[in-house]
């Protein structure tokens, strides 16, 4: 199975498919997140709690090497459970993360106000191969696309997404579907006519119910620049409508800017050799 890691004796090794597209010897945000996710889990609550919060703060480069996480519960309550996870390379902590679970209950009563949302999805592919519609991009009212070059414009932006399979020989879960996506709320909202000029710091995702299905958007929602800082903020959505949010601060990368057209040859040479691997 491909997947963006393996795993034996509680090491994951990052495969090409996790590689940055900032530098290849790094791994990149999407896979870091959905790790956390998947570390995170292992301490979630029985019942029915939501994960309603998940910040990730990256404030290392997290390598192409073998990596250990860590994972703790800090609070345990009745109706809030707080759970801290760490990715650890040579004895550092490199990335970490912070999920806080809700528990769901009965909705109030009353009238609220409620945002109009138009959330586009693309067409379903019944017909899709194992690597066929793992991204898709839509621009402005222009149709959606597989390919990267055309998100050259400053046209708002939404993205939509089957995750890569996370640890070889497992599935993923929903949470992990999520929080792989998450990291890509700075792609959505800073990317412009000269590629992506930004690369987020830490991303924070809020939930108030996980996605049905192995599919997931995100919509650009607004975003503030000013002095290299970038603050990003997107809708999560599925196919039955909105699922949450997320945020992102990103710091000015101007000498080493992602070209899309770059980005999207290495992931196809990286999905291809996988697949032949496999």
């Amino acid at each position: 199975m491909v997947a963006l890691f393996t795993l034996a004796d509680g090491v994951y090794t990052p495969t090409e498919l996790a590689a940055s597209p900032w530098d290849q010897s790094q791994v990149s945000g999407t896979a870091i997140c959905g790790l956390l996710a998947r570390a995170a889990e292992t301490h979630a609550p029985t019942g029915p709690f939501v994960p309603a919060r998940f910040t990730v703060d990256l404030f290392r480069p997290v390598l192409a090497e073998p990596i250990q996480v860590r994972g703790a519960v800090t609070r345990d309550g009745r109706r809030v459970r707080v759970v801290d996870v760490a990715i650890v390379q040579r004895d550092e902590i490199r990335a970490r993360a912070t999920v806080m679970h809700l528990v769901a209950g009965l909705e109030p009563t009353g009238q609220v106000w409620q945002p109009g949302h138009e959330l586009p999805t693309p067409e379903r592919n019944p017909d899709r191969g194992e690597w066929d519609d793992m991204f898709l991009l839509k621009s402005g009212d222009a149709p959606w696309t597989a390919e990267f070059v055309a998100g050259l414009n400053d046209e708002r932006k939404c993205v939509w997404h089957r995750a890569v399979p996370l640890v070889a020989g497992e599935p993923n879960s929903p949470f992990q579907i999520a929080a792989y996506v998450a990291d890509t709320a700075n792609m959505v909202c800073n990317w412009g006519t000269h590629g992506i000029g930004y690369i987020n710091c830490d991303v924070t995702m809020t939930l108030s119910r996980l996605p049905a299905g192995d599919e997931v958007g995100l919509q650009a929602q607004d975003r503030v620049a000013a002095n290299g800082v970038a603050l990003a903020a997107a809708t999560m959505y599925d196919r039955s409508g909105p699922l949450g949010f997320c945020v992102a601060t990103g710091i000015s990368n101007v000498r080493r800017p992602v070209d899309p057209a770059v980005f999207a040859a290495e992931q196809t040479s990286n999905w291809t050799s996988a697949s032949l691997h496999s």
